[in-house]
């Protein structure tokens, strides 16, 4: 298995339990505040909708605006997700081992965000896939400096001793658990 299948195929779980979770979403949680500093779960669940469209934008060689507001979605937001989800998953197909940084980035902030929306739902991440938080994580150490944070990723916070991988991935990312 070379390294951008490994990626891939890792991608493709953080999705798979990203659609899962969205269908979980209940139009009363839409108010409900989120680990996301000024966003309710109707922004976050907004904004993953939109973001494998964005990453295929990205894998297009284009530029995303990652600060313009993102359509609103009613109704089945898990089927819009799993539609844009299948494209960038099928546009994986036959890249190149030198992009698997970029399949690993996309698997971190799913899994970030998976945990923001199971927090703000009061759902556990108990069941969730830990080996995409442990590659997103490995990718966001790795990469994820206090020079480029931006406001989507907040200073370190502690992790629990004993905390999942995805506490400890939202603990990277700037969240409090």
């Amino acid at each position: 298995m070379n390294a951008t299948h490994d990626a891939v195929r890792v991608l493709s779980h953080a999705l798979d339990q990203t659609g899962d979770l969205l269908a979980l979403v209940h139009p009363d949680d839409l108010g409900r505040a989120t680990p996301c500093p000024d966003w309710t779960v109707q922004h976050l669940v907004d904004h993953l909708v939109a973001t494998p469209g964005r990453f295929l934008q990205m894998m297009n060689g284009e530029q995303p605006d990652w600060a313009a507001e993102p359509p609103r979605i009613t109704g089945d937001w898990a089927g819009a997700f799993r539609v844009s989800a299948d494209d960038l998953i099928h546009a994986w197909h036959g890249r190149p081992d030198a992009e698997t940084a970029s399949a690993d980035w996309q698997s971190a902030e799913l899994a970030t965000h998976t945990w923001d929306l199971a927090r703000a739902i009061g759902r556990s991440t108990d069941d969730l896939d830990a080996e995409v938080a442990e590659r997103g994580l490995a990718f966001m150490q790795a990469n994820l400096t206090a020079d480029n944070r931006s406001v989507a990723f907040g200073p370190e916070q502690p992790a629990p001793a004993d905390g999942s991988a995805y506490d400890r991935i939202a603990a990277f990312a700037g969240r409090t658990v």
